[in-house]
């Protein structure tokens, strides 16, 4: 069991600090401590279907569940495990989270009364992000393995690459050099060329900075290719789940891949300049994907992609 979150249990701490700073006692868990801590997020699971193997949670921020999926892919192919459910998840749209959003002024706000067009990854009108939930789980294990037991081969992770700008603690470096060698890591790992890519599945946050970053990262990862690659944020459909968002990003690619079919980027009325590359706007895109890059993008100057080979090739 390889788990990832950016914030855990926070809903649960931020009731329990409540009632312990009103002096509420009586109304706290006796399991504040266990339940509160990170760690324990991949023991409820593991007890839960008896996973008695590795029980490991990794939190790096928004890669978390990306960063989680590569570690355990990586598990697997050095035959440290038989099989290992990994994935991600983050429940953060808690009072406290909200407030330490907002004053580091990173939400959007200026479509209050039209919440659905809020989240716009590349758009030029867009002024942050909006704050999602959710959890995505996959099993990883030997295509063998897979095949003796009958399972449908959804697809393969076959790259995993990842860096830090060691930069600063929100904003990214504006060269994009480290997203971008995350990026060619992972393509390097799945002994692949960039013109091999067929879509990636962007970060894409909806904030200025971070849209044009990636974007200018993604060129210098893939080259001359970056111009023909189409790719699309989730984000835009879902919002920003946090240390979710690979798991996520990596659930709407399978999708893709399966129906024979490009994901949007809704919400893009108006390119941006300086986003120019193909984000397949608005309406979803016939096509066959059979390698996809999934970036992924943190606070703390961290960076990770992945890359995913199409199951019905394998």
């Amino acid at each position: 069991m390889v788990f990832g979150t950016g914030g855990g249990p926070v809903e649960f701490f931020e009731k329990m600090y409540g009632h312990w700073y009103r002096g509420d006692l009586k109304k706290a868990s006796v399991y504040s401590i266990p339940t509160g801590t990170m760690g324990t997020l991949s023991s409820e699971i593991s007890m839960r279907f008896g996973l008695k193997g590795r029980s490991h949670v990794i939190t790096t921020g928004c890669t978390s569940s990306a960063d989680a999926m590569g570690y355990a892919a990586r598990l697997v192919a050095w035959g440290d495990e038989d099989l290992v459910l990994t994935g991600g998840g983050d429940a953060v749209i808690t009072p406290g989270i909200m407030t330490g959003f907002s004053l580091m002024q990173i939400l959007s706000t200026s479509r209050q009364g039209a919440p659905r067009t809020a989240s716009r990854p590349f758009d030029a009108g867009r002024d942050g992000f909006v704050l999602g939930e959710g959890a995505w789980m996959f099993v990883l294990e030997p295509l063998e393995r897979a095949r003796a037991r009958g399972a449908r081969v959804l697809a393969e992770v076959c790259g995993y690459g990842t860096t830090c700008d060691a930069y600063h603690r929100v904003r990214l470096d504006e060269s994009g050099e480290e997203p971008a060698r995350a990026m060619k890591e992972a393509i390097a790992d799945a002994a692949l060329s960039p013109s091999d890519i067929d879509y990636v599945q962007y970060h894409g946050t909806s904030t200025l900075l971070n849209d044009r970053i990636e974007t200018r990262a993604t060129k210098k990862a893939l080259g001359a290719a970056a111009a023909g690659i189409p790719g699309s944020s989730v984000k835009s459909q879902i919002g920003h789940p946090q240390g979710a968002s690979g798991a996520a990003g990596m659930a709407a690619t399978i999708l893709g891949m399966m129906g024979g079919f490009l994901p949007p980027t809704i919400n893009l009325e108006t390119p941006d300049p300086e986003c120019d590359l193909d984000y397949v706007p608005n309406e979803a895109r016939a096509a066959e994907i059979e390698f996809a890059l999934c970036n992924g993008i943190a606070f703390g100057s961290k960076n990770s992609a992945l890359v995913l080979k199409n199951g019905r090739a394998l």
